[in-house]
């Protein structure tokens, strides 16, 4: 088993990766099983494919067990639905003894560590990702969040789960199109911190068939620990880690938040990021063609139907706003993020043609 740890002091926890790892969770928990309410939130669907094998486990391994499924896309992600489940949480006498394991993909994670974080004020939580881009990116690091009509994630807080656990063999279930909107994260952290990582990606997915999923995601996962043991609350080096998202966020908020997938619209939008930090003299010509190059090995949605103007509102409305100013991701060259505030208007709207 890889275990990866994230360094925060007495808030420290491991990343533990490995095949079958869902079979052995009960084993991995068993000291931390002392009588309390272990609650899966989850989505019915996944609990179907894997929640009840793991709460029959659990409940073998004497952990007393139940569940609170959620609905599936982003709609999950409102104050309805949080409110929802600690009424729930409520009738099933939760107290702050209570472990939430939140499987699923992004939205789970988001949702579950989110309540976590404000049920009685806090209490533990683990990750058991089952999506790609939950494995490598929203399961670690303690972000929680849910949405308003405003924009996405405007509430929450950073809320560190005990571990993640991910099982890479999950995988093998998901739909393709799901699998692709993963690996736009997984090549965000090539771009941003491994230039050799980024160029294995691109050798990979000319077999998408035989892609090393397992060493991809440790991969990813190093590198997302690496950063967040050195800035938890994203005040510099964690910034780095919004490689794409300006702009994706504001793609999934013009379109709809789940009819253009998060990784998909990440896609997009490092795109646009790269083609700006190539106008802005950071990035080579021939770097930025081989960031677009590998980026276009995925299979995107088309975006042409879109107004610059309403993508402009979004990205004025994104949590990297402060004090008016945008810090905009950028890279120096590939395998070397950076920020500027030096982003216009109409740069944010030009960069759009490169995905039109």
């Amino acid at each position: 088993m890889k275990k990866i740890e994230l360094k925060l002091g007495e808030r420290s926890y491991n990343i533990h990766v490995e095949s079958d790892l869902l079979k052995k969770i009960p084993e991995i928990l068993t000291e931390q099983n002392h009588g309390q309410k272990w609650l899966i939130i989850s989505q019915y669907n996944l609990m179907e494919l894997f929640g009840f094998d793991l709460m029959m486990n659990l409940k073998e391994a004497n952990f007393e067990c139940d569940y609170i499924t959620l609905p599936v896309g982003e709609a999950a992600k409102s104050m309805n639905e949080f409110s929802r489940i600690i009424s729930q949480m409520i009738e099933m006498s939760c107290d702050r003894s209570t472990t939430i394991l939140a499987l699923g993909g992004g939205v789970v994670g988001d949702v579950a560590g989110f309540v976590a974080s404000s049920f009685m004020r806090g209490i533990e939580y683990y990750q058991i990702p089952s999506t790609l881009l939950a494995m490598v990116d929203s399961s670690i690091g303690g972000k929680t969040g849910i949405n308003i009509a405003e924009g996405k994630n405007l509430v929450g807080s950073i809320y560190q789960p005990q571990g993640v656990l991910v099982d890479p063999t999950i995988l093998d279930s998901l739909p393709r199109e799901e699998v692709i909107s993963g690996l736009g994260e997984v090549i965000k952290y090539g771009a941003i911190r491994d230039v050799d990582f980024l160029n294995n990606i691109s050798t990979w997915l000319d077999d998408i068939d035989s892609f090393p999923f397992k060493k991809a995601v440790e991969r990813a996962c190093e590198i997302k620990a690496e950063i967040v043991s050195l800035d938890e609350r994203e005040d510099g080096l964690r910034r780095l880690l919004n490689f794409g998202h300006t702009v994706g966020h504001a793609l999934e908020a013009h379109f709809g938040y789940g009819r253009l997938r998060h990784g998909e619209a990440v896609s997009l939008g490092m795109k646009c990021a790269g083609w700006i930090s190539k106008e802005m003299g950071f990035l080579s010509e021939t770097e930025n063609k081989t960031l677009n190059q590998t980026i276009d090995k995925l299979t995107l949605p088309s975006v042409s139907k879109m107004d610059p103007n309403t993508i402009l509102s979004y990205v004025k409305k994104d949590k990297k706003v402060r004090n008016g100013i945008l810090h905009f991701v950028v890279l120096d060259a590939l395998g070397k993020g950076n920020t500027t505030e030096l982003i216009s208007d109409k740069m944010i709207k030009d960069s759009l043609k490169v995905i039109q």
